[in-house]
């Protein structure tokens, strides 16, 4: 499973819904993606990826999009 697969699947398992919802996908505009869902969503990357995430990611990671943006520019995952 390449580094894509493993954070869509992140967020299909996390938000339980299917690859269809991804894209677009923001903070809030689903019920399960609240701050409760949004602190585990974080846990699951950094457990995935091996990465700690400076507070300013987390705060800054509010969309699908700007999550693939962030792991590809700071922390170097090719997603």
């Amino acid at each position: 499973m390449n580094s894509l697969e493993k954070y869509k699947k992140i967020f299909m398992d996390t938000f339980n819904i299917d690859n269809t919802k991804l894209e677009g996908l923001e903070y809030n505009k689903i019920t399960e993606w609240d701050s409760i869902g949004h602190m585990t969503l974080i846990a699951a990357i950094e457990e995935q990826f091996k990465i700690t995430m400076e507070t300013d990611d987390l705060i800054d990671l509010s969309s699908y999009k700007k999550g693939k943006q962030i792991l590809s520019e700071k922390y170097k995952i090719e997603i």
